[in-house]
């Protein structure tokens, strides 16, 4: 008896050790310590960009990856288990649109660091997004997505004057926009310190969405952050959007898990060179 209870106590002993040694912790921008799973690996075959304020100027091949993952998980139906209980409760178990209407934003100014090439682990991940963001689902008109590329790319040009304003500036997966910076934009209403309403759209132009023509009328899934559905920096259209269509909602799963699912799962966990170079999808002239 004294024998099997000495090689329990070992066993014991052995988890911790190896659970100790593969798990690390991380300190987020709202100061909750997460616990970091340090088994987890990839491989970059290119240095993608996100340092230096990279994705709030343009598009890049970081922005095109983190928002692939959000869509990804959206169209490939993982998201069907990340409903909250109250919204199951209420009937809301999947999309109400198809892959073809999926859309996913992601604002410039939540990529704060490269991910270098070669190998890489979920600390890499925790650096480019250091906040708790959870997957969110924004349904919105043609029109109001219009809108909220046209408030979000408001700072473009970006300067050291506008780089705040252009932390909204949307990295983008399923839809191509050009942003023609040879137009004012035309500020309405205040909002916040650094950006204004849309008092008019002219700057904007939605070219595609998922190889089809954009409509103005048609409903679109917006996949983004529990930020975004909330208003931050110019994100206006995503809460009025969101209170005007009852089945927008806020996920239970972590931006940064999705991220790492989308490596795993359709990646292999091999970025490669389809991530070089930015993809095409935005044009700011």
């Amino acid at each position: 008896m004294k024998a099997m209870k000495r090689i329990v106590l070992l066993a014991l002993c052995l988890t911790l050790v190896l659970t100790a040694a593969s798990a690390a912790t991380f300190t987020d921008a709202h100061g909750n310590v997460i616990e970091l799973d340090e088994t987890l690996e990839a491989y970059a075959s290119c240095l993608l960009l996100g340092a230096d304020n990279a994705a709030r100027k343009e598009e890049t091949n970081l922005g095109d990856l983190w928002a692939d993952a959000l869509r990804w998980f959206a169209v490939s139906g993982e998201i069907n288990n990340a409903f909250e209980e109250d919204d199951v409760t209420a009937g809301i178990t999947s999309l109400d649109v198809d892959a073809e209407h999926t859309v996913a934003l992601w604002n410039g100014g939540n990529l704060r660091a490269d991910i270098p090439e070669g190998k890489f682990g979920v600390e890499a991940l925790a650096q480019v997004l250091p906040y708790p963001n959870k997957v969110a689902v924004v349904y919105m008109t043609g029109a109001q997505l219009k809108e909220a590329l046209e408030a979000a790319s408001q700072g473009l040009p970006c300067t050291e004057e506008t780089a705040a304003a252009c932390a909204a500036f949307m990295q983008v997966s399923g839809l191509k926009y050009t942003v023609d910076t040879g137009k004012a934009y035309d500020r309405g209403e205040a909002y916040g310190d650094n950006w204004f309403k849309a008092a008019s759209l002219s700057r904007v132009t939605i070219t595609e969405v998922n190889g089809q023509a954009f409509d103005t009328e048609a409903v679109y899934a917006v996949i983004t952050s529990n930020a975004n559905f909330n208003g931050m920096d110019s994100s206006y259209m995503f809460k009025e959007a969101a209170q005007l269509n009852e089945r927008s909602t806020i996920t239970t799963a972590v931006v940064r898990d999705v991220v790492w699912r989308y490596l795993a799962e359709e990646l292999n966990n091999v970025i490669g060179e389809e991530y070089a170079v930015p993809q095409g999808r935005i044009a700011i002239q």
